[in-house]
């Protein structure tokens, strides 16, 4: 598999000291994507189910490790900083793709906001 670009340059006037812009056209080896943004949207299509499955598994660990302390307070600790970490990593991953969404949005990029 191949991931080169295809650039293809039309300029509509050879002229000599002529200021209108050449037309280009960059087209991807993969169907739909043709720009960073079109990228992170598929990637965030199987991203965002794989990452709620791992952070149910790490509440599920965290929540496991409370329930089995018996007052030990470092298993308690422990517990609490695997849910807090399962959660703030998806909160990034959230704000990730919505900081992606803006800026395609204010560049004119891709799909925008949602």
């Amino acid at each position: 598999m191949t991931l080169a670009q295809n650039l293809q340059i039309h300029s509509s006037d050879n002229l000599p000291g002529s200021t209108a812009p050449a037309q280009f056209n960059i087209t991807g080896p993969l169907q739909n994507i043709n720009n960073i943004t079109d990228l992170i949207n598929i990637l965030m299509k199987f991203i965002f189910p794989f990452a709620a499955v791992i952070l149910f598994f790490v509440i599920i660990a965290g929540g496991f490790d409370l329930l089995t302390s018996r007052g030990e307070s470092e298993k308690v600790k422990s517990g609490q900083q695997k849910i807090t970490s399962g959660i703030i990593g998806f909160v990034l991953l959230v704000l990730s793709l919505l900081a992606s969404q803006i800026l395609g949005f204010i560049f004119g990029v891709g799909e925008g906001i949602l």
